[in-house]
């Protein structure tokens, strides 16, 4: 990768995903980042540790040859965290910026729904 070039990773619908690299001008908007203050951060995050530590309990039990009941229970486990968290940012992104939100704010937000969904 070159230093005028950005690397970003595309997800498809079946999961799988993969970077491509090109150049940081492009003819394409993306909204990442906007001016709004998101209150919940440091809450996000920590549930994000907690859920990414508990996936790889999850995985030393498979590597360990742990019963399938007892991994399909702790993986239903580490899901539910992974909703409440997605429901976290959900709450703070409806209190904190779409009521500032434009037509096309509001149509991405409807797509990242979509796919979580």
């Amino acid at each position: 990768m070159h230093e005028h070039e950005k690397e970003e990773v595309y997800y498809h619908d079946h999961g799988d995903g993969h970077v491509h690299s090109h150049p940081v001008d492009h003819d394409h908007e993306h909204s990442h980042t906007h001016g709004h203050v998101h209150t919940e951060t440091k809450a996000v995050l920590n549930r994000l540790s907690r859920a990414i530590g508990h996936l790889e309990s999850v995985k030393r039990m498979v590597e360990d040859g742990r019963d399938c009941t007892e991994v399909l229970v702790q993986l239903a486990a580490v899901r539910s965290a992974l909703s409440s968290t997605a429901k976290v940012i959900l709450k703070d992104h409806l209190e904190h910026c779409v009521a500032d939100a434009h037509d096309a704010d509001l149509q991405a937000l409807n797509e990242a729904i979509d796919k979580f969904m």
